[in-house]
């Protein structure tokens, strides 16, 4: 992606955002126009049309977001610097974990702004990186999320279950970008798959199943399918049974941005052992 193509992504998300804010502008001078004219119908009408115009720039501005987030050229400094942190990844390995970290980014937007859990050693350490590079990481947040997005250390869950749940957001939406079903996978989306891919020292090691770890009950690995379990101690904080990323039919979601688990292993549905600690 060309610094071209990121400069028009910046472009189109700012000019929606005034868009939006026009549309506003236009609504409160009609709404004077008709209060002038005592006219309610008129004044009914041009809300409802505002309402609408607005909710539709909303939208579109979201979509490009996402678009941004994932086409839009990421400093080429952070595959130099993971390569200094971990000398055995080679090119295209940082490629991933680049990859991984719009992953996450990813995650951040669609889960409306919530509080994400970090679950990778590897892409903690790009995204540390890019934060230390404040003034590119601040628009870049801009551009993306409309504000900042803070760092958290790495994680893994843990037997508190409202600060499980910005992990389970991070793993609902790492699964549907990838077109994994959150409560049944049938394999890792990119983010949870890279620590163990790339051996990393101190990282999370998971596996699709609860049921792989029964079979090797001593891997330390933890399990995406204790992501969905709300059957045990570790279960969601939320009734939504993924941080409050599914619609939920109990007693409503929770909007609890508490960083960090509790330190303990990743529990659930099948037994999952522990993991390497966060940074």
């Amino acid at each position: 992606m060309t610094a071209l193509s990121s400069l028009t992504f910046r472009k189109r998300i700012t000019a929606l955002q005034w868009a939006r804010r026009l549309v506003w502008y236009v609504a409160v001078v009609a709404v004077v126009a008709a209060a002038a004219m005592q006219s309610i119908g008129v004044l009914v009408l041009g809300l409802v049309i505002a309402a609408v115009l607005s909710s539709a720039l909303k939208a579109w501005q979201e979509s490009a977001r996402r678009q941004f987030i994932r086409e839009a050229r990421l400093p080429p400094f952070l595959l130099d610097k993971l390569r200094d942190l971990y000398p055995q990844l080679q090119p295209r390995d940082t490629e991933l974990v680049v990859r991984g970290l719009r992953q996450f980014f990813m995650a951040h937007l669609r889960s409306k702004r919530q509080f994400v859990g970090m679950p990778s050693k590897v892409v903690d350490a790009a995204w540390h990186e890019f934060i230390l590079h404040t003034q590119a990481y601040q628009q870049w947040c801009r551009y993306a999320f409309g504000g900042m997005l803070h760092h958290t250390p790495a994680e893994v869950l843990g037997h508190s279950a409202k600060r499980n749940d910005g992990l389970r957001r991070t793993w609902y939406w790492a699964c549907k970008e990838e077109s994994v079903d959150p409560r049944q996978p049938s394999r890792l989306p990119l983010l949870f798959a890279l620590d163990a891919k790339f051996a990393i020292a101190g990282g999370f090691s998971y596996v699709p199943d609860c049921g792989d770890i029964d079979r090797a009950a001593s891997s330390g690995a933890h399990c995406g399918t204790s992501f969905g379990d709300t059957g045990s101690d570790s279960g969601s904080g939320d009734s939504g049974g993924f941080g409050g990323s599914e619609p939920s039919s109990g007693d409503g979601g929770s909007s609890d941005s508490s960083s960090g688990s509790d330190g303990g292993s990743g529990c659930g549905g099948g037994g999952c052992g522990g993991g390497g600690g966060g940074d």
